[in-house]
């Protein structure tokens, strides 16, 4: 019977807000009379549990009592229990496994002659009386040559078990014989090339058998139903080529070339899958009944081996089709210059729309002639830039480098009437390869005419700098110039746009055009020092020291209190031994422009000078009106470490933190002198309080890493590690301490973490260049320090530690090369390198200089 519905029968319906609250208030009732009913039924439930548990008892309940005796047992009566014999029989307890062995010949021998007694008589015999058989002649049969002959001898019926050794014999010598060489026994197969003719006998498809079947089946059923339906004849012989069957395949596309003799696919199909002469013989059929197919000659005539038979074939087929720009340029590709030419003159007459022939025309007619090709080209393909573009260069190769500029400007106009867009990206990119390829003034002319196209007025500075950059980065230098040159006529006043031209000419140009470009740019921006400085220093570097005091006293002219111009005065005459007038500018300096800058410099002259008490002297004064300079205080403590005062320089550095107790390099230079005099415990507690003052500072970190590191502390100072990476995660240069903390098996792994952390940091990337010089892999080593240098190129240590590694696994070349890079890169910055470079006695070296000696300074200890 019935008993009810479980589903919801009004599912398919909208749940509406009433039904909720129905549906609410019957979950209520439910609720409520399961809880009237709840005492009752956990009341039955525990009475039926009770009277299951006494029906049927577990085993633990039924031995329950023999085991609360079990406390009575003795030890000796415990151990005198008998043990459990294994009630197994024999057979089960030693199980013999079966053994199988080979049956020698001699066995079957024996047995073939004993085997002729038969204890059954044949019903047959009792059939036709005695011992006759329907068949006369005993063992012969019905059907001759079922019997080989020679290895069952015809009388006896005997199998002659020597006569199939020395077969098998013979097989195995003849197959040695085939792959072993004759002269001197050795094999001679190729293990390459056997396994290459292995893949190529099995099938190289991926499918399963029953995949192919049913792809086969499927085939069939529609080359059936549609036998005029060429990609089922192409697909059908593919499957058989990808299975191996090629007979088949071939036999399949020629029938499909019967059925769909006008498909151009079915016929290239079929010569792809025949062999070198049926193959032609497939084209040939293709061409008479495809007298227009490009593709069919042009597959033709890859099919010829010999020039003169492709010649053949591609002349043909420009008799049948010869508007076809693909056969003329095969064509003219295999003839020779003067025969080229006379070709694409025909060439152009029959496809006049072709830019490309009219080009190649041109390329090979003398200057005259080549200058009316074009001349017809424009009148034929008005829309094209590249024939403008040609015409330029042609006129630029000639020497009429004036005509460059009118052809390019009439270009624009005129593909601007017949309604072409200039298409700037085209347009630059175009003026980019003509640079590779030589043409400079097209090169220019171009940029100077399509550079401000399709720009807002206020977007041209910014567009302009980023199109000279990736010129720069494609290697276009004198696209990048010519953008440079436009941007200063239209910005003369702009010191950005100069700056950037000066750079590119420093980076790209001679130190000539350098040096032009920076005498129009002071001209512009006389108030722009930089650009006076980098002038200076140009005709520094070149030896010329009277010019750059000339440029030096102009720039002073136009800035006449400027801090930097009377620095870089200084510089230049200290650097050329002219002490007595860089004091005297000093001391102009100090009395017109007095900054911070200009005292510290002359206090500095006078301790590099051995001037001591001038120094201290100057010093003092400078205190006086800039105490908070840090620098000054550093200047300070230093001499009087020097001078072995530690007292005097412990109160200059705790003076000097008073003022400026955010200044890290005067933290780091009160902990060492402290470490220095052998007082660890002042040391440590200066580098809390630093840490303290200034949270967050991966350098005070490091140093209180170290500090412990070189108290022999190793345990503490891994704490301290762990502690600083918590607070510093994405510091470089913890990172790249913590990886040589480690032991040399988890170095690898921390240098990962590491990078996930701090990926494009320059000491982690150096650590990682270091990691792979320690375990001497050279390559990834080298490869990982030109990343460093790259990003960084102002970090010295990375270069000293790059020129060590040359100096031990690299050629004279290599390592030339690096101390080019870095005096080039001119680096400032790096823990080792200001420990060399700051040193008073290596105040005059320069950069490479500089490198040899930090180099000197490292050590493998890593």
């Amino acid at each position: 019977q019935f008993n009810g519905y479980a589903g919801s029968l009004f599912s398919s319906g909208p749940y509406e807000k009433d039904d909720e609250e129905a549906d609410a208030i019957y979950a209520a009732l439910d609720k409520r009379m399961d809880e009237r009913r709840k005492e009752r039924r956990e009341q039955r439930e525990k009475e039926e549990i009770e009277k299951y548990r006494m029906e049927r008892p577990k085993i633990q309940q039924q031995f329950s009592d023999l085991k609360r005796k079990l406390a009575e047992v003795t030890e000796e009566e415990w151990l005198s229990i008998p043990e459990v014999g294994d009630a197994r029989n024999k057979r089960q307890r030693n199980p013999r496994y079966e053994k199988l062995t080979p049956v020698p010949d001699s066995f079957f021998a024996k047995h073939l002659q004993s085997g002729e007694n038969h204890t059954s008589v044949d019903p047959r015999q009792t059939q036709f009386g005695g011992l006759n058989t329907p068949y006369p002649g005993g063992l012969n049969t019905p059907y001759p040559g079922g019997m080989t002959p020679g290895l069952m001898t015809p009388g006896t019926g005997e199998l002659d078990m020597r006569k199939i050794g020395q077969a098998r014999n013979t097989l195995m010598d003849m197959r040695l014989s085939q792959v072993s060489d004759s002269v001197s026994g050795q094999t001679v197969v190729d293990p390459k090339g056997y396994l290459t003719d292995l893949n190529s006998m099995i099938p190289t498809h991926g499918g399963d058998i029953n995949d192919i079947k049913k792809a086969r089946l499927l085939l069939k059923s529609v080359r059936e139903t549609n036998p005029h339906h060429p990609p089922a004849w192409i697909a059908s012989a593919r499957l058989e080529e990808v299975t191996g069957k090629l007979q088949v395949a071939r036999n399949l596309i020629m029938k499909g070339t019967e059925m769909c003799p006008k498909s151009e696919d079915v016929w290239l199909e079929a010569a792809r899958l025949q062999p070198g002469d049926t193959a032609k013989a497939v084209v040939a059929q293709a061409v008479r009944h495809l007298p227009q197919s490009v593709r069919i000659y042009i597959r033709a005539a890859e099919l010829e081996t010999d020039i003169r038979a492709k010649k053949r074939v591609l002349r043909k087929a420009l008799e049948h089709v010869p508007n076809s720009v693909r056969l003329w340029k095969a064509a003219v590709e295999l003839e020779e210059p003067e025969d080229a030419r006379i070709m694409l003159s025909r060439a152009v007459e029959c496809c006049p729309t072709s830019v490309e022939l009219w080009l190649a025309l041109a390329r090979l007619e003398t200057y005259e002639n080549a200058r009316k090709v074009l001349n017809k080209a424009r009148e034929n393909i008005p829309t094209d830039r590249h024939i403008w573009i040609t015409a330029a260069k042609l006129e630029e190769a000639n020497g009429n480098t004036q005509m460059v500029e009118k052809i390019i400007d009439r270009a624009i106009t005129s593909l601007r009437a017949n309604g072409v867009e200039i298409n700037r990206e085209q347009w630059i990119q175009d003026a980019e390869e003509c640079d590779k390829a030589g043409s400079v003034a097209t090169c220019q002319a171009i940029m100077r005419a399509v550079i401000g196209i399709g720009i807002e007025e206020e977007d041209r500075k910014h567009t302009w700098m980023e199109d000279a950059d990736s010129c720069v980065a494609h290697n276009a230098l004198e696209c990048a110039r010519a953008i440079y040159a436009y941007a200063l006529q239209v910005f003369p006043s702009k010191k950005s746009v100069w700056l950037r031209a000066a750079y590119f000419e420093k980076n790209h140009g001679t130190r000539e055009s350098l040096e032009a470009l920076l005498q129009r740019a002071v001209a512009h921006c006389p108030k722009a020092e930089v650009l006076w400085l980098m002038g200076a220093k140009s005709k520094w570097l070149a030896g010329d020291v009277p010019a750059a005091r000339s440029i030096l006293a102009l720039a002073f002219q136009a800035n006449p209190n400027s801090e930097e111009i009377w620095l870089a005065a200084v510089k230049l005459e200290s650097e050329n031994n002219e002490y007595e007038r860089a004091r005297r500018l000093l001391a102009k300096a100090r009395s017109s422009a007095p900054t911070a800058r200009v005292f510290m410099k002359s206090v500095k002259l006078e301790w590099v000078l051995g001037n001591i008490a001038a120094a201290q002297e100057l010093c003092e004064e400078a205190l006086k009106h800039y105490e908070d300079f840090p620098k000054l205080w550093m200047m300070k403590g230093q001499i009087e470490e020097q001078k072995e005062l530690v007292e005097k320089a412990r109160e200059a550095y705790n003076q000097g933190l008073k003022k400026c107790p955010h200044s890290i390099p005067l933290w780091l230079l009160l902990s060492r002198l402290e470490e220095k005099v052998g007082q660890l415990t002042r040391a440590r507690a200066i580098l809390e309080k630093s840490r303290l003052k200034n949270p967050k500072n991966p350098d005070l970190w490091l140093e209180s890493v170290r500090l412990e590191y070189r108290a022999g502390l190793k345990n503490i100072a891994n704490t301290l590690m762990a502690k600083a990476l918590q607070e510093c995660p994405n510091s470089g240069i913890l990172w790249s301490e913590a990886i040589f903390l480690e032991a040399r098996p988890q170095r690898k792994t921390k240098s990962v973490d590491a990078l996930k952390k701090c990926e494009h940091d320059p000491h982690v990337l150096l650590a990682v260049a270091k990691l792979f010089w320690s375990e001497r892999k050279i390559t990834k080593a080298r490869e990982w320090f030109h990343r460093t240098v790259k990003i960084d190129s102002d970090l010295g240590d990375a270069w000293a530690f790059f020129y060590k590694f040359e100096l031990q696994h690299g050629t004279e070349e290599q390592q030339e090369e690096v101390r080019k890079r870095c005096e080039n890169a001119e680096p400032r910055h790096g823990e080792l390198w200001c420990d060399v470079s700051k040193d008073i006695e290596n105040w005059q070296k320069k950069i490479g200089e500089i490198l040899v000696l930090v180099a000197a300074k490292l050590k493998n200890t890593f």
